[in-house]
Parts: C-alpha cells; sequence; structure tokens
C-alpha cells in the first residue's frame, strides 16, 4: 500500500508548465494548464496530450487466458484476434459491476488490461480469486512501472507518424509493440482513448515518459491536457466513469447527494451494448438477465434552459413543481464546452425514453428543465 500520495514519472513537467495540480484518488495530477474549455476544444479540433498513468495495467497469460477472461467478464474475448482491442465489463455474482475495463489481444496466450486507478488493488485481488487451480493462467500487476500518455483528438495520427514514425500509426481499436524509432522508445500503443475522438493510449516504462511526453508536447498540433477536460470530454461522448456512474457495493465510498447503493448497477442498466456479450457464460450473468428489461436504463440529459449547470448528486424530477415526482439523480454532469457550454448530464431514470422532459435541481432555487436524450451528445 502506498504511503500519501504519488506522483507520476510526468509531475516535474505539469509543475513548470504551470499546472493546477489536484490529488486525483490518490495522485497528483493536473487538473487544467490553462482552461478546462481551452484544452478540451484544443483536443476536438487537433490533438490533446494526456498523463493518465494513475491508471493501472495487467498482464494476463496463459495458454487459455483468452477463455478464462471471457468466463470473468461481459466480453466474449475468442472474438477477438490478437492485435485487437476491446471493452468489458467484470460483474459479482449479484450481476453488480465491479469494474470496467478497455483490453488488448497481444498474442494468442497473452492480454494486456487497464483497470481503473482507483480499482487497481481490488480488481487485481478479484480477479486472482477467479484463477485456475492449476495455475494455467497468472496476473501481473505492473502499474506502478508503467507510464501511459495518451493522444487524442483529429490530428493524433499525423503527430504519432512524425514523432514515432509511420509504422506506430495504430487504427481504432488496433494495438502493436511500438516499432523501432528515433526517441528509441519501446513499449505498447493501442488506439483506445476516453474522448470518442482517434487517438492513442502509449504504455512505456517510467524512465522512457518524460522523452515521449518532451516529444509529443513539442509538436506545434499538441496541447497538454488536464483531468477538467478529460471529464467534459468523456460526459460529451456518454463514457461512464468509474466511482460515479457506478459503484461495486464492496467498497465503502460515501457519494454525496446519492441514496446508499444507488450506484450499485448491472451492464444494462448503464446501456453500453458495445461491452457485453450474451453469448457465452460468464459470472453474473444470471442474475444480468434477470435485471434485464426492468426500465431502468442511465440516460443522457441536455438542458434546455439556462441556469447552474448540472452536477453530481443533483435530484432530477419529472416537474418544476415542489410537487413534482423525484425520479432521479445525475451521477455525471457539467457544462459541454462542444455545445457552447449547455448542461448536460447523465442519470439513471426509470420507465423514461428519448424526447421526454425532466426538471434538474441545479440549485437550491432552480430546477433547469432538460431533454432526455441518448448518448453522445455530440
Amino acid at each position: 500500500m502506498r504511503d500519501g500520495l504519488v506522483r507520476t514519472a510526468l509531475y516535474d513537467f505539469h509543475v513548470s508548465a504551470g499546472a493546477k495540480i489536484v490529488d486525483f484518488h490518490g495522485y497528483e495530477l493536473p487538473i487544467w494548464y490553462s482552461s478546462i474549455q481551452e484544452e478540451h476544444l484544443a483536443t476536438r479540433s487537433s490533438a490533446g496530450l494526456f498523463d493518465v498513468s494513475h491508471m493501472g495495467l495487467f498482464r494476463f497469460q496463459g495458454e487459455e487466458v483468452r477463455s478464462w477472461l471471457s468466463s470473468v467478464s461481459t466480453q466474449e474475448y475468442m472474438k477477438f484476434q490478437p492485435g485487437r482491442c476491446g471493452y468489458t465489463h467484470f460483474l459479482d455474482h449479484d450481476g453488480r459491476i465491479i469494474d470496467d475495463m478497455i483490453f488488448a489481444v497481444s498474442s494468442e496466450s497473452e492480454v494486456l488490461g487497464v483497470p481503473n486507478s482507483t480499482m487497481v488493488g481490488i480488481m487485481f485481488q478479484w480477479l486472482s480469486d477467479q484463477l485456475p487451480s492449476d495455475g494455467s493462467v497468472t496476473i501481473l500487476d505492473m502499474s506502478d512501472n508503467t507510464s501511459i500518455i495518451a493522444l487524442q483528438g483529429p490530428l493524433s495520427g499525423k503527430i504519432i507518424s512524425e514523432v514515432l514514425g509511420f509504422d506506430n500509426v495504430v487504427g481504432v481499436f488496433r494495438c502493436q509493440e511500438i516499432e523501432q524509432n528515433e526517441l528509441g522508445i519501446s513499449g505498447w500503443i493501442q488506439g483506445t482513448g476516453y474522448t470518442g475522438e482517434a487517438g492513442v493510449e502509449i504504455f512505456v516504462s517510467n524512465e522512457q515518459a518524460p522523452i515521449l511526453w518532451d516529444a509529443l508536447n513539442a509538436h506545434p498540433s499538441s496541447t497538454p491536457v488536464g483531468l477538467g477536460a478529460r471529464d467534459t470530454l468523456r460526459m460529451e461522448k456518454g463514457y461512464l466513469l468509474s466511482g460515479q456512474d457506478f459503484l461495486w457495493p464492496g467498497i465503502s465510498i460515501l457519494c454525496e447527494g446519492l441514496p446508499d447503493g444507488f450506484l450499485s448497477r448491472t451492464t444494462s442498466e448503464t446501456s453500453v451494448p458495445f461491452g457485453l456479450d450474451l453469448s457465452h457464460d460468464f459470472i453474473g450473468k444470471d442474475a444480468l438477465l434477470e435485471s434485464m428489461g426492468k426500465g431502468t436504463r442511465l440516460w443522457g440529459m441536455q438542458c434546455i434552459e439556462r441556469g447552474p449547470s448540472p452536477r453530481p448528486g443533483h435530484q432530477i424530477f419529472s416537474g418544476p413543481d415542489d410537487d413534482s415526482e423525484l425520479v432521479g439523480y445525475v451521477t455525471s454532469g457539467g457544462p459541454s464546452p462542444s455545445l457552447g457550454m449547455t448542461g448536460i448530464a447523465l442519470g439513471y431514470l426509470e420507465n423514461y425514453e428519448e424526447g421526454q422532459d425532466v426538471w434538474i435541481q441545479s440549485s437550491s432555487r432552480r430546477r433547469i428543465k432538460s431533454q432526455v436524450r441518448r448518448t453522445p451528445f455530440l
């Protein structure tokens, strides 16, 4: 267990660049360098550079590793060939989401996985407990020795080609070992990210991270981006945030403004079809099937009146009057830079349909009329 706040290998750069540093789940990370809005729009129009080294990295190995991973998660790994990436949920035996994860199939007998930062220890223990007793599959936690740099945006491919060479330009949800390059950088690169834009996530040793960051940051089309814009970018695409849009009930975390257990959710409730494959058996499947079709799901909501932006924990009502029914709570929310700072939100609603109106209690005095929407907002 770590003592005190953790600094990534790029901490000194963030400080010298004038970043606003915050405590993010035990890591000292930049919330912004210039402004959230400016960094957000730069990512959408050109390319944003992110230090996401707080995320974890697992290496799963064994001849039957893909079959085993299929048995413990909602994705069917046997459908993914080497060089492909995917997204999955891990459920407990009651069908509740423990965590979500991006994975990359590096070979027939090896898969790399990226657990969320706050869940590294929990997921490592959970998955270790599910390992075959014969030792045919192993897990290695590479998190502490690995830095992760994300480059996201429409010009990310051009930047990678000019900095690391054309052979290291990968397609969406494709992956590979980093090919030889002038910087001498080695590691892993995959066409994944958390912004909805084209881009890559690059996994290198902590020692090589400053070299790569400096080279990517020096490119005129690249802008360093903090956690603030990372959050607004993912909200515009409706991407889930572990611990905010769902939370495993095995974790004792107080979610301000939300009833106890409100974030204990199944995959079907989060409305993430691309991470769910029902063609195979997996832990929690029976409980998940029982929960499907009950009418509660995560919806997007877009404010159609001006006023304070929705924030996590805000109540959602069926109407503007004091006697209106409380129908849900905002799990993620804030202003959308791509939509002229219009307020957007994610929240669980029961028996609602796209196009219906709800009212978000965005302050003690204001309820903001909002329209239920499918995500992404863009």
